[in-house]
């Protein structure tokens, strides 16, 4: 047995058993006061009277009354716009030294998304967390040993105006412990190349000095990558040059849609964990084997609401209109989707981070990603969510034995008869028809989802499905990253989105 794993382990083990139950309604509160005591002297916390909210008989009820939502472009607009003119103690005291851009998934240009220190901090506090997790999983001591290879945007930050700009797993992973650099792969060398490509090209020639036990990344670049190691070393699997990989840590996207495609890049089944980093904080990780479902992590500064999903409650921008209800943590029901909001020790107040998440386990505080608001379908009252779209996926998967890792979907009028139809593009390599695919299709979704049955008995006149390459996919996230970072595929996209990938698809294939 590996000594130094063993130890590791060991102390793993310990401190899972040391370390007290946590109540998460409390820990919630305790958090929310802490961000108003924080930042009540901010321009913001002045603003909107931070003071009396914490004097109030309950300060929760009396924040959501009094603090408004806000989305990216509102309070950046509002707010953290005066940041980058040289202001300070604006919505968070001080100034940032870090800003984290995210393309998001619509937009022409990078938002810039304020990382403080204590951001940074809590990013790191809650990784250690989910470290301490892993007495939960059935692993062997000299996995404890091995390097893990962290795939994320470029480390070579930007210097701008006093501050450095990056994606966040940039961000992240130039404030890794020092500790943990010699864990760390592929290094900080390669780890700031900024060309995407030319970074994997090194990772592929270096990978058989390393063992690797773990990987980290979102699953469609984690995927290109091993490709390239295989290709590269003319390998059947992973496996044969990394023998003890055993972990995967997922994050930014479900895993579940690349689940059969990542598997057959693998000698061996290895253990799938899933991770909730967002460019405005490290919200959510799985804490146990026995379900998919994430942790919030309820006592490291982010404070949770909860919207119910509901398309009356959202805009056509995608934001959520000012009277919509709200309740905190005490107040979920399970297997209901909630629109997240979140109010962070990045200055972030009562912000919609744009995700979908249903509670599994209220007592746990466990959730799962169940969609994106810009990613809700509902032209013609169809009410599709992304977990219901990949569901449907899913079951074509596994009804025609095919792997499905991409896909976009769009509602436009058909101009031959000025109907609605659903068009879907699906990356996969296969034989069977598109017309059998949107038949198939288009009955799961009917079966599984009744307001979309009711939209098809309406206006919703029918299914397209063109299928192609996945690497389209791939290409087309390639054209649109910033700095060598990844852009996540967008998997509703409005028309004039749909009509630049159509053009897109067409000059690929």
């Amino acid at each position: 047995m590996a000594i130094l794993g063993a130890l590791i382990k060991g102390i793993i083990d310990i401190s899972d058993k040391v370390i007290p139950e946590s109540n998460p309604i409390e820990e919630q509160e305790e958090v929310l006061k802490k961000l108003l005591e924080k930042a009540k002297n901010t321009q913001f916390g002045q603003f909107y009277g931070f003071d009396a909210i914490l004097e109030s008989e309950n300060v929760a009820k009396t924040f959501a009354e009094e603090v408004p939502f806000f989305d990216y472009n509102s309070l950046n607009e509002e707010w953290w716009s005066k940041l980058h003119d040289g202001e300070v103690d604006v919505t968070w005291p001080g100034t940032p030294d870090y800003f984290a851009l995210s393309s998001g998934t619509t937009g022409k240009s990078s938002k810039r998304i304020p990382v403080t220190d204590e951001m940074v901090d809590a990013i790191r506090t809650a990784g250690i967390k989910q470290v301490g997790a892993l007495a939960h999983f059935d692993l062997e001591s000299d996995f404890f040993e091995r390097e893990i290879m962290m795939l994320g945007s470029s480390t070579d930050l930007a210097k701008r105006n006093g501050h450095e700009e990056g994606e966040i797993s940039g961000i992240s992973a130039s404030n890794i412990p020092f500790w943990f650099r010699g864990y760390y792969k592929p290094g900080e060398d390669i780890a700031k190349i900024e060309d995407w490509d030319e970074r994997v090209q090194h990772i592929a020639e270096k990978a058989e000095e390393w063992d690797i036990g773990a990987l980290s990344g979102i699953p469609s670049w984690i995927e290109l990558m091993l490709e390239k190691v295989i290709e590269h070393h003319n390998l059947k699997n992973i496996h044969e040059i990394w023998p003890n990989l055993q972990v995967y840590t997922s994050g930014g996207v479900a895993f579940q849609p690349y689940e059969k495609s990542f598997n057959a890049l693998l000698g061996k089944p290895i253990t799938v964990i899933d991770t909730y980093l967002a460019s405005e904080g490290f919200i959510a990780f799985q804490a146990r084997p026995e379900t998919e479902s994430m942790k919030l992590v309820t006592d490291n500064g982010i404070y949770f609401e909860f919207v119910p999903m509901n398309p009356d409650y959202i805009n056509q921008d995608g934001s959520i209109v000012q009277d919509a209800p709200v309740v905190g943590l005490a107040d979920v029901v399970e297997d209901q989707d909630y629109i997240l909001i979140i109010s962070t020790v990045s200055g972030s107040w009562r912000y919609l981070i744009g995700d979908t998440i249903a509670f599994t386990d209220k007592a746990r505080a466990e959730i799962k990603i169940t969609g994106r608001t810009k990613f809700f379908l509902n032209t013609v009252g169809s009410q599709l969510s992304v977990n219901k779209m990949e569901a449907a996926v899913q079951e074509l998967e596994e009804k025609f034995d095919i792997k499905i890792p991409e896909f976009t979907i769009a509602a436009k009028r058909n101009p031959e008869d000025d109907e609605f139809y659903h068009y879907w593009y699906l990356g996969t390599e296969t034989s069977v028809s598109n017309e059998e695919l949107a038949d198939a299709l288009d009955k799961s979704l009917q079966e599984a989802n009744k307001n979309y049955g009711v939209a098809r008995s309406k206006a919703l006149k029918g299914v397209f499905v063109n299928t192609v390459n996945p690497d389209v996919f791939y290409e087309w996230s390639g054209a649109n990253k910033k700095k060598g970072g990844q852009v996540k595929m967008e998997k509703v996209m409005n028309e004039e989105k749909f009509a630049e990938w159509e053009a897109f698809v067409k000059k690929q294939v």
